[in-house]
């Protein structure tokens, strides 16, 4: 038997980002493939979805969400998702993901269907789940109080009296060996092999789900399948995805007699949410035609450096996407449905916790919103976290460990603090704008109201955040450390101290 504070099984974005934030106690990660390889992050094309844009907001980003989930979306926890989306850019950027930037270094911001704004963070064009994978699979090997068991399976959760205690898990060798800890954490990916057509790895085979089936879990919308409208047929299993940002630069679908289809469907033609689209292939497969993605207009000759991975695949199957359409069809891509959680990622067993798209947590309805599931593994991978530190007791043996402050806030406030700390140094840190101050402040406000009768360092943070911010966006100069990039220059008319008092927000 192998014991650990911890137990993550699975080692995508969600359940290594778990890992990392679950220091300094003793986790123990299971993986099904090799670390790096076999998770669905590592396929993702499109990128996460967050409001990082001037004109964009997690309002914004809610409606949006909302709208493509077809009113089952869960209003609490689409606002955590889209509220939080900014700092779990912030952190992987701190960690060492290379996204994609301008040349003035500006993040660069895609469009993807159903989204009202540019709001699509990528990398290498499209390949961002490789390289967030990559970045996190780094960060996970190096860590010291992070033990990595790879190439196994995770046969059945092992469950005593209605708790949880860990899994057992069937070696290469044929041998079964018990892991147990104090908690456990599913992030075990979809279900996409139960389907001829998808574009999920192999490893995609729904083992958490089942496994807390068998355990008498409560599951939710297991109905709810999505089909990613345009995967690349070329006779490939899995199907190669055919990421949708291509549609968001203009690219469009046609069909072997040469007529472009989706105006006739949707006010917002191949921008139109994944389920219509993909019905729309569908229906024209059903009357005897083929589908095909002209990108030729619309991006040509960029298609082979701002969309790498597409170009490759089509280029070994024969086709040049410069000068020909590329075959497509429906494939199945992600799961809505799977373990029922709360808004921490709490299951219905006890001291077991979920993430990412083993998890249902009504983040995405009955449609998901596209590049909300890397998201939503970021986001929920952090809130579990949260929730396993507050519900431990402390580490037993800390001489093994990192020493870390104790915290003895409830894990709301822990992950508050967390976000306000990002929030702080990113927006009213070395270099400030009006743009980034009042967006800080909108979100102080917002935290301040959830969390002001409360009491503890959070309470008294968040006075003191908005008293800076606030101030900040009053000083419409640059002086001494206070550096306005939007006034970058000393003004005699603020050679002044500043006095303030502590407005009262209702």
């Amino acid at each position: 038997m192998e014991r650990s504070d911890v137990l993550v099984v699975g080692a995508g974005i969600a359940g290594l980002m778990a890992a990392l934030k679950l220091a300094p106690m003793r986790v123990t990660v299971l993986c099904k493939a090799r670390l790096g390889t076999g998770a669905a992050t590592d396929w993702a094309q499109g990128g996460i979805a967050a409001a990082m844009g001037s004109d964009d907001s997690p309002l914004l980003h809610a409606q949006d969400t909302h709208r493509a989930g077809g009113g089952l979306t869960d209003d609490a926890i689409v606002e955590i998702l889209t509220r939080d989306a900014p700092a779990r850019i912030e952190e992987l950027l701190e960690l060492g993901a290379h996204f994609d930037r301008d040349d003035a270094g500006e993040l660069i911001l895609g469009r993807e269907a159903a989204h009202a704004r540019r709001r699509i963070v990528k990398a290498g064009g499209d390949a961002t789940g490789h390289e967030i994978l990559k970045t996190l699979a780094r960060a996970v090997r190096t860590h010291p109080h992070i033990s990595i068991v790879e190439e196994v399976s995770a046969e059945d959760l092992w469950v005593e009296n209605g708790r949880v205690l860990g899994v057992v898990v069937r070696l290469p060798s044929g041998k079964t060996r018990e892991f147990r800890a104090d908690a456990t954490i599913l992030a075990t990916g979809g279900i996409g092999r139960v389907y001829r057509f998808t574009t999920n790895p192999p490893q995609a085979t729904g083992d958490g789900i089942a496994m807390a089936a068998r355990a008498g879990a409560v599951l939710a919308d297991m109905e709810f399948v999505q089909f990613h409208p345009t995967a690349l047929a070329v006779g490939r299993d899995p199907m190669p995805l055919v990421t949708e940002a291509l549609r968001g630069e203009g690219a469009t679908l046609v069909n072997d007699l040469g007529e472009r289809f989706m105006c006739d469907v949707h006010p917002d033609a191949e921008l139109a949410p994944r389920d219509v689209v993909a019905r729309a292939i569908f229906a024209q497969m059903r009357a005897g035609r083929t589908v095909g993605l002209d990108a030729r207009k619309a991006i040509g000759e960029a298609i082979a450096t701002h969309f790498p991975t597409v170009f490759a695949s089509c280029m070994e199957a024969g086709i040049d996407p410069r000068v020909q359409t590329m075959p497509v069809a429906p494939a199945a891509h992600y799961h809505m449905g799977g373990i029922a959680v709360d808004e921490w990622g709490r299951s219905s067993l006890l001291r077991l916790w979920v993430c990412g798209e083993t998890s249902a947590s009504g983040a995405h309805g009955a449609n998901r919103l596209a590049s909300n599931s890397l998201l939503e593994a970021l986001v929920y991978a952090t809130r579990v976290a949260a929730d396993v530190h507050g519900a431990l007791p402390p580490a037993r043996d800390p001489a093994r460990r990192i020493v870390a402050p104790a915290l003895s806030a409830p894990p709301d406030q822990i992950q508050a603090l967390h976000d306000l700390r990002h929030l702080m140094y990113a927006n009213v840190g070395l270099e400030r704008d009006a743009e980034g101050l009042q967006s800080a402040i909108a979100r102080i406000e917002q935290l301040d109201a959830v969390h002001r009768n409360e009491y503890g360092d959070l309470r008294n943070l968040l006075v003191v955040a908005r008293l800076v911010a606030e101030a900040a966006l009053e000083r419409r100069e640059s002086r001494g450390s206070h550096y306005r990039t939007d006034h970058p220059i000393a003004d005699d008319a603020y050679a002044k101290r500043s006095f303030t008092r502590l407005r009262v927000v209702a």
